[in-house]
């Protein structure tokens, strides 16, 4: 093949390997590629600024991805969104393309930022989260979409444990929002995902479940949602991992502010009571408050003592401790 037209540009800037690429003929991609790689161009971008690379990637292309890194082409080059191979793996869920990029690949930018500020670890439970929202909420889904849903967020789920044991850190937080994993979870009501993540032992659990992203933290976010069938759950395990009920954010809140008022809030903030370790005693309404604020100085005190000053939950707080000495 002439070098002219193996580095002519169509309209879009595509050269003849990015057509070979996005058409997945493997074979005709090896020639144009082993030949594009001697002339240094093999990393040439179209007109969305992917290389063949991030085509093949787009594409779903496991084997040409393979083809073209072991030929030279550089698996951190990004497009016109920021986003690197790894980052558009992760954002289609391809686990395949993860496999052999993670696999192959010297160099890999576990840690780089696209242009929204995320790593590919947070493409993809963004991802995740929007199949579970989908699959949950949306009442006109045909049960073959259903299946597919099903299929891709088990894929999904498995490309986010194959960037965690490949050393993605899970402590990132994007740039615009300042979000780690937990904070991207627990907004969506992600249960199963925040589960995961929790249970990872990463040694500093405490220091992990109480990140801040714009002064909340994740049982900040968890208290605040609406409609969430988890919420419960999720409240329950942030604090069974250490989740600190006392912190506030800038506007002086604790996450029982955060609560929503009526009947439904009522049975988070019972929930999120119960969740507790109640050690303080409460022996009469009178001596309730003392009580609260002398074992202020723990964490769960220090969220009893919040959720006293709240009438509607004072009962709760009640039959929390009740149940409590029950059991002992």
């Amino acid at each position: 093949m002439p070098i002219e037209k193996l580095l002519q540009e169509d309209q879009d800037r595509d050269t003849i390997l990015h057509i070979y690429t996005a058409k997945g003929m493997r074979e005709y991609a090896i020639v144009a590629a082993e030949k594009m790689s001697r002339l240094r161009s093999i990393d040439a971008k179209e007109h969305h600024g992917k290389t063949a690379l991030l085509v093949a990637v787009t594409a779903n292309h496991p084997y040409i991805a393979h083809d073209l890194i072991m030929l030279g082409a550089d698996i951190n080059m990004v497009d016109d969104k920021g986003q690197t191979a790894l980052h558009l793996a992760a954002t289609y869920g391809f686990l395949e393309v993860i496999q052999v990029i993670l696999s192959t690949a010297t160099t890999i930018g576990l840690e780089i930022l696209d242009f929204e500020g995320h790593t590919p670890l947070h493409c993809a439970v963004l991802t995740h989260n929007s199949m579970r929202r989908e699959l949950n909420h949306d009442l006109t889904i045909s049960p073959e979409r259903q299946k597919e849903l099903e299929r891709r967020i088990v894929e999904v789920m498995a490309c986010i444990k194959l960037l965690v044991q490949a050393g993605a850190n899970v402590t990132s937080q994007d740039i615009k929002s300042s979000k780690s994993v937990l904070h991207l979870t627990v907004q969506e009501g992600n249960y199963l995902l925040l589960k995961f993540f929790l249970e990872l032992n990463t040694g500093k659990d405490e220091d992990f479940v109480n990140m801040k992203a714009h002064s909340n933290t994740a049982l900040h976010m968890a208290a605040a949602l609406r409609n969430e069938i988890y919420q419960e759950e999720i409240i329950k395990l942030l604090l069974h991992h250490a989740a600190d009920p006392s912190i506030r954010n800038l506007e002086n809140e604790q996450p029982i502010h955060l609560v929503q008022p009526g009947e439904e809030g009522e049975r988070v903030g019972n929930t999120s009571v119960r969740g507790l370790d109640l050690t303080c005693t409460f022996t009469d309404r009178n001596t309730r408050t003392s009580n609260c604020i002398n074992h202020c100085r723990d964490k769960h005190g220090c969220f009893m003592f919040a959720c006293s000053l709240k009438i509607s939950i004072v009962f709760q707080l009640e039959l929390a401790a009740s149940s409590t000495f029950e059991s002992n």
